[in-house]
C-alpha cells in the first residue's frame, strides 16, 4: 500500500493545484518512483489511497497503464483518513492473503533493501516491523534490547507514550516503511481518521512490533520544496 491521500501542506505552492504524490524528483513523480521501488522487489499488487486531487492520481496511473501492475484505488472521498484510517479503509485489499504486506508513504524516498527487511520480519514473527534509522528527528520510536516497540517520544515537547515498561535501549526515527501481518488490520480498534502510530502503540501493549534498523541507507522525506533538491542529489 502507498499512502497518497494527504493534503501536502508543507509542499505548497505545488499542492495548491496537485497532489504531493505527483511532485517531481528529477522529472519523475514520487508515486512512480515508489511504485518502481516496490516493483524492484517483485511487488506487483498495490493499493493507493487518494483524496487530494484524487482524479489527477487516477488519471496518471491510467495513462501509465499502472506500470504493468495490478493497482487498486482506495478513495477517501469526504476527508483524508490519515495513515491508520487509510489502512483500515483499504484493508479489503489484503483480505484472504496469508502473506505480510508492505506499506509506505508516497513522499518518502529510500534505497533501503526491502528484501532484507522482509526477511527480518519473518524471523522476528511480530505483527508488524517498522523501518527506523538513528537520524535526527522530531519524533522517535522507543525500542528495547530486542528492538521491540515499547513507546514513542516527541523530542520537541518531551511528551512520551509508553506501551511497555521495559528499559529503553534504542531510539529510532521512523522511515515510514512498514511490513504488516494480514491479521493486524482486524486488530485495529480506532475508527475514522487516526494515525497508524496510535494503533501501533495500542497494539504494542500485548503484541510484538519490531523496529528494523537500516541506518546508513538514504532516506529523504520529500515534504518541503527544499527537500526535493536534496532528493534529486540521490535519486536520478
Amino acid at each position: 500500500m502507498i499512502f497518497a491521500a494527504g493534503l501536502g501542506t508543507r509542499l505548497k505552492p505545488f499542492t495548491d493545484n496537485h497532489p504531493k504524490a505527483l511532485a517531481l524528483v528529477n522529472h519523475k513523480p514520487l508515486l512512480q518512483r515508489n511504485i518502481e521501488y516496490l516493483m524492484g522487489f517483485g511487488i506487483r499488487d498495490i493499493v493507493v489511497n487518494v483524496h487530494h486531487f484524487a482524479d489527477q492520481i487516477i488519471s496518471f496511473l491510467q495513462q501509465q497503464e499502472n506500470f504493468g501492475c495490478h493497482i487498486a484505488i482506495s478513495h477517501e472521498v469526504e476527508q483524508p483518513l490519515e495513515t491508520g484510517g487509510g489502512l483500515k479503509k483499504a484493508s479489503w485489499f489484503f483480505s484472504g492473503s496469508p502473506l505480510p504486506f508492505v506499506v509506505m508513504n508516497a513522499d518518502i524516498l529510500t534505497n533501503m533493501d526491502l528484501a532484507k527487511m522482509y526477511a527480518y520480519h519473518l524471523e522476528k514473527k511480530g505483527v508488524a516491523t517498522l523501518a527506523v534509522t538513528t537520524r535526527p528527528s522530531s519524533r522517535n520510536f522507543l525500542l528495547d534490547s530486542d528492538h521491540r516497540l515499547i513507546g514513542w517520544k516527541n523530542n520537541n515537547t518531551g511528551e512520551q507514550k509508553i506501551s511497555r515498561e521495559n528499559d529503553i535501549i534504542y531510539t529510532g526515527a521512523f522511515t515510514c516503511v512498514h511490513i504488516i501481518e494480514p491479521s493486524l488490520p482486524g486488530m485495529i480498534r480506532q475508527e475514522g481518521k487516526f494515525s497508524i502510530i496510535d494503533t501501533y502503540l495500542d497494539l504494542a501493549k500485548t503484541e510484538d512490533i519490531y523496529g528494523y534498523d537500516h541506518t546508513g541507507d538514504v532516506v529523504v522525506d520529500v515534504g518541503k520544496p527544499e527537500s526535493i533538491l536534496k532528493a534529486e542529489e540521490f535519486f536520478n
